[in-house]
């Protein structure tokens, strides 16, 4: 009876594993799709968007489509996207992240939020290779200046590791993440890469860029190159 039992769930957790490899395959696919609008609708305004001189200097393009956010008294704010670093003349395969992190206010409502984070130096990038960080407290972050140039940015805002932007209902602006965690979404990467793929191979550029992904990096190596990017 007892071999019985353990052979049924032997044989339950074949069926089951290569299915919820699949599932998670595909909302990779999905969140490299929904990415690609998301940076796609900001770059159509560039009057409003990332200033050229920060595009074309960024280490790394973080892409978080459709965040989720909820507030009730308390608040919260989670999502999941990708991460493409700069690797030569072009942008590596993305890497998964999540999102998460609250904040505290008398608020009511929720919305859906695209967020973009600019990498601007080895340091920032070095945060991506870790097990997580927090934005504000493991690395220096500031609200991403708006506008074709960066004319008007801050101190402080040059010299931050990373840069950080909001879009929702189709208004772009800096946001202050500070207090959020960012840290690898290790079972979107397996379930794109394989389970031997590490993010800083990814990240080097060592990963070819599966073709899901190839539009939304054409898309960004574009927009770089526009914005005089090597």
């Amino acid at each position: 009876m007892r071999f019985r039992i353990v052979l049924a769930a032997l044989l339950l957790s074949v069926m089951v594993v290569p299915g919820f490899a699949d599932s998670v395959r595909e909302k990779d696919v999905s969140r490299i799709r929904n990415a690609r609008f998301a940076f796609e609708d900001i770059m159509r305004a560039p009057d409003k968007g990332i200033p050229q001189e920060l595009l074309e200097s960024a280490r790394c393009i973080a892409i978080i489509p459709g965040e989720k956010r909820a507030a009730f008294i308390f608040g919260g704010r989670y999502g999941r996207g990708l991460v493409t670093c700069r690797t030569g003349a072009t942008w590596s395969a993305p890497a998964f992240l999540m999102v998460s992190g609250g904040s505290f206010g008398f608020q009511i409502g929720g919305s859906s939020t695209d967020l973009v984070m600019v990498f601007r130096n080895r340091g920032g990038m070095d945060r991506l290779l870790s097990d997580k960080f927090t934005i504000g407290a493991d690395a220096t972050a500031a609200a991403g200046p708006v506008g074709r140039h960066a004319a008007a940015a801050t101190d402080a805002e040059m010299h931050a590791e990373i840069l950080t932007y909001s879009r929702s209902r189709g208004v772009f602006a800096g946001v202050s993440l500070n207090g959020a965690v960012v840290k690898p979404d290790r079972n979107a990467d397996i379930a794109m890469y394989g389970a031997d793929i590490e993010p800083k191979s990814i990240l080097d550029g060592h990963v070819k860029v599966p073709a899901e992904a190839r539009g939304l990096i054409d898309l960004i190596s574009r927009s770089v190159r526009e914005a005089g990017g090597k």
